[in-house]
């Protein structure tokens, strides 16, 4: 779990996540906002993916 919490590539889509969500608040709800949900959702995909593949891979070094 913690490599999940320290992880840069986790915590930049977890603050991009709050900048999606200070837009869905403010802003007009349309297309848009549904396609940035969907955006920020695969970028958290991606984050945790690419965890997990560097944990395999450390694990595999050792």
């Amino acid at each position: 779990m913690r490599k999940f919490l320290f992880s840069s590539a986790v915590l930049s889509a977890v603050f991009g996540g709050m900048s999606t969500l200070k837009s869905t608040i403010q802003g007009p709800r349309n297309w848009l906002t549904l396609l940035r949900w969907i955006i920020w959702g695969a970028t958290i995909a991606v984050a945790v993916g690419t965890v997990i593949e560097k944990s395999k891979l450390d694990e595999l070094e050792e």
